[in-house]
């Protein structure tokens, strides 16, 4: 996900020629747009990391739930 921000902050800084940034090519900032789309389309999914964040989730709401139904209710 940081790498989003930074293609965000690349193209924004490129367009108002900010600094150094107004003579950075369009090219090194679609060059990580590709990276990106790589990364997130099939590097991702081929180690599992998509599946591994979904899977902490569903483990926190599971503990969650057990120990909301093994408190005592209050009176």
């Amino acid at each position: 996900m940081p790498i989003i921000v930074v293609i965000a902050a690349l193209c924004a800084l490129r367009f108002f020629e900010v600094w150094r940034f107004a003579d950075v090519s369009w090219w090194w900032i679609v060059g990580l747009m590709v990276f990106a789309f790589v990364w997130f389309q099939f590097v991702e999914p081929l180690l599992g990391l998509d599946k591994r964040k979904a899977h902490n989730e569903d483990d926190r709401r599971r503990r969650e739930r057990a120990r909301k139904s093994l408190e005592r209710p209050r009176k």
